[in-house]
Formats: structure tokens, C-alpha cells, sequence
């Protein structure tokens, strides 16, 4: 079971995962973002993948909200760490590929519902962790505001952000890891609703 696989091959998942990061980053900070993001998205993955075997009538915790708040966290944290909304995205996606190499790897068959569960949890963790992170960027600009020039520069930062959640969002949907219909597809269409909320405001 796709379960077993992922807890018998944390190590190694975690330590692809950091490897694809140091590719793109520098390699002294891969570490510190994915300490916090991938071993504890892996962990809610198998809590995830098991519950799915008991009974909903028990009273539990959705493991997916669980997901979505660590998530928030780990996009706060990426942005106070100086990462990029690219890296949120690219995060995720990454233990998605290192899952399914792994896997074809060991010639195990991932059926579709385990495949289902996985693609749901990484589309609640992008579109939270994403959130969150443009969430935390805007307090920033917002905190910048103060004259008419500095305002200027809060609507370009504002637009340049909007405009980047939703590359990364298609972008993470393009991957065909997720589904337009699931929670980054949403997130896609209310970016591009503030967009044009933006553009309203400021008459253009």
C-alpha cells in the first residue's frame, strides 16, 4: 500500500526532494524550507492514506485541513525565508515526482484511488501554502504604503504578485498533478478576480 511505501522510504523521498530544491537554490538554504514543508507534508500523506480505511463517523480530524494548515505555515515561513512563490509551488511538486519515480523505481502499483488522495492533499497543500505566502507578502507592501510613490509601488508589487500566483497555480494545474476543478484551480480564479478588482480600484 502506497502507505507503507511512503513511511518505508521517507529517507530517501525527503532526501530527493532536497536534492531537486539544491538544484534550483542555493543549497544552503534547501535544507532549512524543506525541513520544515516536505517531512511533515510526507508524515500527513500517510495519516491521510490511512484514515481513508476507518470509518468517517468517528469524530476525526479532516487530515486534509491538517495539510492546508501546515501548508499556510510552510509558505509564511518560505516567505520570511526570502523564497520566491515559485519555490512554494515547486516544493510540492517535487515530492509528487520523487514519489512516482520512487515507485516506478520499486515497480510498485500506486492505484488510482491511493494516486487520488495523493493529487488531492499536494492541491490543498499548493493552493494554502500559496495563499498564505501572498497573504504574508501583502502585509508586507501594505506596511510600505506611506506616500503617494511608495502607494505606486504597492500597486506594481500588488500586481506583479496577483499576476505570479497565477502563473504558478496554471502552472502547477499544467503538470496534470492537479485538477483545474480542485482547490488551486480556485485559487487560480480568484487571482485573476482580485486582478481585475485591482485594475478596477485604480481606474485602469
Amino acid at each position: 500500500m502506497l502507505h507503507e511505501f511512503l513511511t518505508a522510504n521517507r529517507t530517501e523521498l525527503i532526501t530527493r526532494c532536497t536534492t531537486k530544491a539544491a538544484k534550483r537554490f542555493a543549497s544552503s538554504l534547501a535544507p532549512i524550507a524543506l525541513g520544515h514543508g516536505v517531512p511533515l507534508f510526507l508524515q500527513q500523506l500517510v495519516e491521510t492514506l490511512r484514515l481513508q480505511e476507518i470509518p468517517s463517523d468517528l469524530g476525526l480530524v479532516p487530515p486534509t485541513t491538517e495539510i492546508s494548515r501546515a501548508a499556510g505555515l510552510h509558505g509564511a515561513d518560505l516567505l520570511r525565508q526570502g523564497y520566491t512563490v515559485e519555490q512554494v509551488v515547486r516544493d510540492y511538486g517535487d515530492v509528487c515526482q520523487s514519489v512516482t519515480e520512487l515507485a516506478c523505481e520499486q515497480d510498485l502499483d500506486i492505484s488510482t484511488a491511493e494516486f487520488g488522495v495523493l493529487n488531492r492533499c499536494l492541491d490543498d497543500a499548493i493552493a494554502e501554502a500559496v495563499t498564505s505566502f501572498g497573504r504574508g507578502h501583502q502585509t508586507l507592501i501594505n506596511e510600505r504604503a506611506e506616500t503617494s510613490h511608495q502607494r505606486m509601488r504597492v500597486f506594481t508589487d500588488e500586481y506583479r504578485r496577483l499576476v505570479g500566483i497565477a502563473l504558478q497555480a496554471f502552472n502547477a494545474i499544467k503538470t496534470g498533478n492537479v485538477g483545474v476543478t480542485g482547490s488551486t484551480g480556485r485559487l487560480l480564479f480568484h487571482t485573476l478576480e482580485d486582478l481585475r478588482s485591482l485594475a478596477d480600484r485604480t481606474g485602469l
